[in-house]
């Protein structure tokens, strides 16, 4: 059995502490059994380490998550880094690419793909192995895990079993529905529905004879040029809803998504994380800040106040799923990300009515790390070093810094930066574009870079 975590998601439900490259499932917001604070990928992957499914997991993501998950998982997790964002369909179909032709796994294969997000019980992955069985004693071409409901939410798609018994542990599926009205789920509940949990299970050669049949190339590399040519559809859509002989597996433990601010709040084991007041006279009110400056909370409960360098949300628990709506034409570029060398926060930005722009940065990289070897065509920087010492190349040429040390990079100039202690810098970029998408990189290995400057000197 192979895993595919799809790992997706455009930062817009739990804004402002998600953005176009800190997705939800990257905010570490929940607690382990340390009382350490972790991620939902972060938890989902521990528990996949449980059950041992940790080794046959890879990861389907854009290449704006790459360095996130390496971030927090490590190296270890198989990456499948998708030209661009299409839907559910394309990346599963290119994972299942990349397993059948780079990993060469057999068509017979049984491959299980899930949200990168779930919150469950362990014991929700034991019933991936469940599935596995089930598959092939039901001769099915799609398998699926339905969540028993415990109300009649308009939030979840369900899944409508046949009128039959549930035999051997499983049932047949009849139809699906998006997203009914109260009234409609009550219905659906009656009826033996379950919650569609993002589940589905199928054997690769199922998936690769689609591919096959639709004139799309099997080999990953060869998928990848053409991923344009996938159609921008759901893995529902495109396949399941398609297949004829569709089964689910009931699953009556505990499952939630926590997909908006008031679901996510409901499994944080404080109110306050970061600088700040609650009041004792606050009822389920729950404060996220990521800056330095404290935040304070008197007498007003059931809301939520989440702070970022992105900005500021105080919102009804009951209204905040509204944001994603709110937010959708908001393109504003992330203010805080971590990279895999280290994370950067914008302090300032300001454009000149002469068109110049000027954007710093307070930016640390991790000791042993380093940023890739790079140069910008459009802007200058300058670094200041506030904390540490650094290994800097600048157009091929080796010195070193530590606090208090300036260096002035111009455009064009080839540069990059190894940290031997943890280390702080202050960047102000300035010039006619001060975007991540100005700069060229030649290389992201420190040793690559070593040999670079041994051959150019």
């Amino acid at each position: 059995m192979k895993l595919v975590l799809l790992s997706g998601g455009s930062g817009k439900r739990l804004w402002p502490l998600s953005n176009e490259s800190r997705s939800k499932q990257f905010l570490k917001v929940l607690s382990d059994d340390k009382g350490d604070r972790i991620s939902m990928v972060q938890r989902v992957w521990s528990q996949l380490g449980l059950v041992g499914l940790q080794q046959d997991t890879l990861i389907a993501t854009g290449m704006s998550q790459k360095e996130m998950i390496q971030t927090q998982l490590g190296y270890e997790a198989d990456i499948v880094i998708e030209p661009e964002r299409r839907d559910t369909f394309s990346a599963i179909a290119l994972s299942a690419v990349y397993l059948y032709s780079i990993l060469e796994i057999g068509l017979d294969e049984t491959v299980m793909v899930l949200p990168v997000d779930p919150y469950v019980e362990n014991r929700f992955f034991e019933q991936l192995h469940r599935l596995e069985t089930i598959i092939g004693d039901a001769e099915a071409e799609i398998g699926l895990i339905g969540v028993q409901p415990t109300y009649p939410s308009e939030k979840y798609g369900y899944i409508v079993p046949k009128q039959q018994e549930e035999r051997l542990g499983y049932m047949q599926v009849s139809h699906f529905e998006e997203k009914p009205r109260e009234s409609r789920a009550q219905r659906l509940i009656e009826q033996s529905a379950l919650w569609n949990c993002g589940v589905f299970a199928f054997k690769l050669g199922y998936l690769i004879n689609h591919l096959i049949e639709r004139g799309y190339p099997i080999q990953f590399d060869e998928l990848q040029k053409q991923y344009h040519k996938l159609p921008s559809i759901s893995f529902d859509y495109e396949i399941v809803e398609k297949a004829e002989r569709v089964v689910v597996l009931p699953y009556d433990g505990y499952w939630k998504d926590l997909g908006t601010w008031n679901t996510l709040t409901e499994e944080m084991d404080s109110a306050l994380i970061g600088n700040g007041i609650v009041s004792s006279d606050c009822d389920r009110t729950h404060v996220i800040n990521e800056l330095g400056i404290p935040v304070t909370v008197l007498g007003v409960s059931n809301i939520v106040v989440a702070v970022s360098p992105d900005g500021i949300l105080v919102a009804d628990k009951e209204a905040s799923p509204r944001i994603k709506e709110v937010m959708k034409h908001n393109e504003q570029r992330p203010m805080y990300e971590e990279r895999r060398w280290g994370r950067y926060r914008v302090i300032d930005y300001i454009k000149y009515d002469s068109g110049k722009q000027v954007l710093t940065k307070r930016i640390r990289v991790d000791a042993g790390c380093n940023l890739s070897y790079q140069y910008h065509l459009h802007r200058d920087e300058v670094w200041t070093v506030i904390e540490g010492e650094a290994q800097v190349v600048l157009d091929n040429e080796i010195r070193f810094i530590r606090t208090g040390d300036v260096l002035r990079i111009p455009a064009y100039g080839k540069h990059s930066l190894r940290a031997m202690t943890n280390t702080e810098i202050i960047e102000v970029q300035s010039g006619t574009e001060v975007v991540e998408e100005d700069c060229v990189r030649l290389t992201a290995e420190w040793e690559e870079i070593l040999k670079i400057c041994a051959v150019r000197n």
